[in-house]
């Protein structure tokens, strides 16, 4: 039988998207799945939105270390994006790194990527190639929705908003209901007020 195939939508600055990334790579140790890994951009979802003065700063940074990664997947291949992101979330995220050029930057050296994939930061050269990315995980899901995104066949989520990201069985059983949960074609949302925030462990 061939492995399920986890696809899943992140962008480098989102600490959920960074704690459904590492429940996922969980996942594959457990489960007989494939994670693949997708961008979105908080950047690209927000565009138009009223939003507070220093959070619309803050979404309009984001579009950098978005826009280094989709450097990376187009002139490296897809193959890169779980490393790179890998990289650049553990600065970002328990690292803590509030500069994320720099998390870029040392994440790029750590995978052994050329450094002259920062300069895609400030251009617009392979915003086509985000948007693309961004909008096929937005298309099965919604546009009511933020990151992280997660698609089992032709069904996708938001979520699984975890915290902390569950390890061995616990992140198969997780696994077992969204799979169940997206066997059922009328399943559309199950929900309750988050009361932590991401703990990284």
């Amino acid at each position: 039988m061939a492995a399920s195939t986890l696809d899943l939508w992140f962008d480098p600055i989102c600490p959920w998207a960074w704690m459904t990334s590492r429940w996922a790579l969980e996942v594959e140790k457990v489960r007989d799945v494939d994670v693949v890994f997708h961008q979105m951009s908080l950047s690209v979802l927000n565009e138009g939105r009223e939003l507070p003065e220093e959070y619309r700063e803050s979404m309009d940074r984001a579009i950098e270390p978005a826009r280094v990664v989709t450097a990376a997947r187009v002139e490296h291949g897809e193959g890169v994006i779980r490393d790179l992101y890998t990289a650049i979330g553990t600065r970002i995220h328990p690292g803590e790194e509030k500069d994320w050029m720099k998390a870029c930057a040392e994440a790029l050296d750590e995978v052994g990527l050329p450094a002259s994939l920062l300069d895609a930061a400030g251009s617009d050269a392979y915003d086509e190639q985000l948007r693309a990315s961004h909008q096929e995980g937005i298309s099965k899901v919604g546009e009511d929705v933020g990151t992280p995104v997660v698609a089992v066949g032709d069904v996708a989520f938001f979520g699984p908003v975890v915290s902390p990201a569950p390890k061995g069985e616990d992140a198969g059983k997780l696994f077992d209901g969204v799979f169940a949960a997206a066997s059922i074609p009328g399943f559309y949302e199950l929900k309750r007020t988050r009361t932590t925030g991401p703990i990284f462990d």
